[in-house]
């Protein structure tokens, strides 16, 4: 089988290795892939070294004429079976640069919202017509998508995007380099701030917190507007924010929960993942994938959105008892290892690519 993808690859190695990986590993089974991304990322060694075929050639806008004519020059020399395209830029230069050539083309969709039917938008990226098949980064995405296109809706699949446990073994970050001590429990929130990441819920649920031994840690851009509801909280001297940071990863393992307080918008967090993979038990909301990645009151606790007492009462179970934060982040890791592998993601995604092929 061969595969085109065109992706951006100008993110962190952690970021983007779920899904490189699936291209790394179907080379290894004997399968030939090509990657169209920018030329300048630092990844293009690692994935040349692995067998994939690597062309400095990325969109410089939603409808660029020579990333289209450079596609239909691939798709030419190569006779390729899969155009794989992954966001807003590459999707609908692949989908029109496929035009009139044999190769299905797969796109894939990581969260939920924002694509209608009404919307002219969408139809460049997911409802383009020549779009053959959809990939959704959780079955809450997929529910979501399936709502919106006009045909093929059983080519509109959820494929996870696995992980292996070894990508994330670092060690926890020092806890006295925050002014935190081993006696405390420590829940770390880390993200990208916008209005669907509830964190005005998350600093009403600390008015209700009961551990005078809890502390909060923020992590990532944007909490600014939120400044003050962090002062107004009983437990302000306990909220730490630290700002953006790379090593997400380790932060993780040195809590002793993850709070994803979302209240829209999530496809599947990859810090719920980063904090399974480290042993860390997670508090999240129903919104998107989240719930499909933890075990209510097994792996941590799911608690209804823009619920802040719910979720105060969640983080008070835990922070009861350590260790029940250890179990429970035992389990996660367990469960990450057998339900979310890379093996079954590069499996799932040859099983699609064959069935669309011979459709």
């Amino acid at each position: 089988m061969k595969v085109l993808v065109c992706a951006s690859y100008l993110h962190a190695w952690n970021s983007i290795r779920p899904e490189a990986e699936i291209f790394i590993e179907m080379v290894r089974q004997g399968h030939e892939v090509t990657v169209m991304t920018q030329g300048e990322s630092e990844h293009v060694t690692k994935l040349q070294e692995n067998g994939v075929k690597v062309i400095d050639c990325y969109p410089k806008r939603k409808i660029c004429l020579q990333t289209i004519k450079r596609i239909r020059q691939e798709l030419t020399e190569g006779s390729y079976d899969i155009c794989y395209a992954f966001n807003s830029k590459t999707i609908p230069n692949a989908a029109f640069a496929c035009i009139g050539f044999p190769v299905k083309l797969v796109v894939y969709r990581g969260t939920t919202g924002g694509l209608y039917r009404h919307d002219p938008s969408a139809y460049l990226t997911q409802l383009h017509p020549r779009v053959d098949a959809i990939v959704c980064v959780s079955e809450a995405v997929r529910k979501d998508v399936v709502k919106r296109v006009w045909k093929n809706p059983q080519n509109v699949v959820t494929i996870y995007k696995g992980h292996e446990l070894h990508w994330y073994d670092v060690a926890p970050t020092d806890r006295a380099s925050l002014g935190l001590g081993e006696e405390d429990i420590v829940a770390m929130c880390a993200a990208h701030v916008r209005p669907s990441k509830g964190i005005s819920v998350l600093l009403k649920a600390t008015h209700e917190i009961e551990s005078k031994n809890f502390h909060l840690v923020l992590a990532g851009h944007g909490f600014e507007p939120h400044f003050q509801e962090m002062k107004d909280s009983p437990m302000a001297d306990r909220i730490h924010y630290i700002g953006h940071r790379k090593d997400v990863p380790s932060l993780m393992a040195m809590a002793d929960i993850q709070v994803q307080p979302s209240i829209s918008g999530e496809g599947l967090p990859r810090t719920i993942i980063e904090a399974m993979a480290n042993g860390t038990a997670s508090v999240v909301t129903t919104t998107g994938g989240s719930p499909e990645l933890v075990e209510d009151g097994s792996t941590g606790y799911i608690v209804p959105t823009n619920d802040a007492s719910a979720l105060a009462a969640a983080i008070n179970k835990m922070a009861a008892d350590k260790q029940i934060c250890r179990d429970m982040g035992e389990a996660a890791t367990v469960r990450l290892q057998k339900e979310f592998s890379s093996k079954v993601t590069v499996k799932k995604h040859l099983e699609l690519f064959n069935r669309i092929m011979n459709s």
